[in-house]
């Protein structure tokens, strides 16, 4: 559900808050004057200073009582501010009103982060509430509001990719795509049959609920001068297919959509934000289920362009949709780059985990820019490299590519499927970002809440509008 803590800014900090958070530095001394011993009252409690450390005092107010969160900011590096930000949220979680003086630094990554760590995702009678609202005391109001669009825009992502699948198909998907305000085009199957999406219609097959694929178009105010086209992998719920995944595996696959989720919410929140650039969305949708009409190991299948592919495991099904969206963004969009971001390789976990992303590109360039992108937002990303000895990976007997390596020889999945991509996605400069570790969080920390992450906004939110 979308964020409902509300935002706001105001010139200085009241005198009757009735909850009040105030940083402090590392020597222990606030940043506002609160006429109180605080720090005799940080050295008491052992305050050390760090990100995220709280120290709650009572204060008369108006003939009550108020409270005072004194937090620390660590360094005062973004990652420090994100860190106390969230803690502060957390801590205010059921209250009316947190007023937060805020911090030197980059307030937008502060207010972002405080933002993020209210969004809750509960089908049911609610439990405890997030705070109601914050209040940032001195803060720049376009910063504010800045971190409340990205705010918005992750909690999107996450709502979609948090639905269960019970409600969510790739018509749905589309549905919701069309909200966001943007020119649409939808293709439904007979469309897809008739322009040629063999990789699209292969996987949602087994299905009763038809593949889609979604375009969205976002145009700036001015002339750009550059085009780029976003790829998101929107697989509504992933069985594995015939090549059926154990159960607990498939009890996520619900957010194997989340790069569709991605693709929707950035697009949406670029008119907000004035990115400078044009922007085309793809959202290859299909439901990967078992039944007598499914695709089956050793089918080969067309994709879109012609090139032909033997499906050696119906459960690699995520790189089979994006082959034909980065194909037809090749062939008719032609942009001067595109990015396709995905929960493809469960590889990638094993090789970095669950808090940094991969990115593979066969541009130097535009790999440095999402780097860079990734560590100013909060999305952390670490470059792959795209092994060109691992290429015979993809070879078939009898087709011009295999979907997966057919025997162990290599086992470097994430690097195969990522080189599999790159044959679709022509000369231009392309991006490729496996976020199937940190697409999903399993634990309620930070700015995180269990399930869908919304990994992927921030860093493209941040290179579409700032790069």
């Amino acid at each position: 559900m979308p964020i409902e803590t509300t935002a706001s800014v105001v010139a200085e900090v009241p005198d009757d808050a009735e909850l009040l958070a105030v940083p402090y530095a590392s020597d222990l001394s606030p940043a506002v004057d609160l006429h109180l011993p605080v720090s005799d009252l940080l050295a008491h409690y052992e305050a050390k200073g760090e990100a995220g450390e709280i120290v709650e005092v009572p204060v008369a107010r108006g003939g009550g009582i108020g409270r005072v969160l004194l937090y620390g900011v660590g360094d005062g590096s973004p990652r420090a501010l994100r860190r106390a930000a969230a803690a502060l949220t957390r801590r205010a979680k059921g209250r009316d009103t947190l007023t937060v003086a805020v911090p030197e630094g980059d307030v937008t990554a502060f207010a972002e982060a405080a933002l993020l760590a209210a969004y809750t995702f509960r089908i049911g009678e609610a439990g405890k509430k997030a705070v109601r609202a914050l209040a940032f005391a001195g803060a720049d109001e376009g910063q504010v509001r800045r971190a409340e669009t990205v705010a918005h825009a992750v909690a999107l992502a996450r709502d979609l990719a948090n639905t269960p699948s019970s409600v969510k198909d790739p018509a749905w998907l589309a549905e919701r795509a069309a909200e966001v305000g943007l020119p649409v085009e939808v293709w439904d199957e007979e469309r897809l049959l008739a322009d040629g999406f063999g990789g699209i219609l292969a996987v949602g097959r087994g299905s009763a609920s038809p593949p889609r694929l979604i375009q969205l178009s976002y145009t700036p105010a001015e002339p750009a001068d550059r085009h780029v086209v976003l790829v998101g992998k929107g697989i509504t719920f992933d069985s594995g297919g015939l090549s059926l995944k154990p159960t607990d595996n498939m009890k996520t696959q619900k957010t194997d959509m989340a790069g569709g989720a991605v693709v929707i919410a950035v697009l949406g929140a670029l008119a907000a934000l004035g990115a400078p650039v044009r922007v085309t969305g793809l959202i290859a949708a299909a439901e990967n289920m078992p039944s007598g009409t499914s695709q089956r190991p050793s089918d080969v299948i067309k994709h879109y362009g012609g090139r032909t592919v033997e499906v050696l495991n119906t459960d690699a099904e995520g790189r089979l949709v994006l082959a034909d969206a980065l194909a037809y963004a090749d062939a008719v969009l032609g942009p001067d780059a595109v990015v396709d971001i995905a929960t493809l390789t469960g590889a990638i976990t094993v090789a970095l985990g669950r808090n940094v992303g991969a990115v593979y590109s066969s541009d130097d360039v535009l790999a440095k820019q999402l780097v860079e992108a990734g560590q100013s937002a909060d999305d952390r990303l670490w470059r792959m490299p795209l092994i060109e000895d691992y290429t015979p990976a993809l070879e078939s007997s009898i087709a011009d590519l295999a979907n997966v390596e057919a025997g162990s020889r290599f086992g470097a999945g994430s690097i195969t499927a990522a080189l599999f991509l790159r044959e679709f996605a022509g000369d231009r400069p392309w991006a490729h970002l496996d976020i199937a570790g940190v697409g999903r969080s399993t634990v309620e920390e930070g700015t995180m809440s269990k399930g869908a992450t919304g990994f992927g906004v921030r860093v493209l939110l941040e290179w579409l509008t700032r790069g």
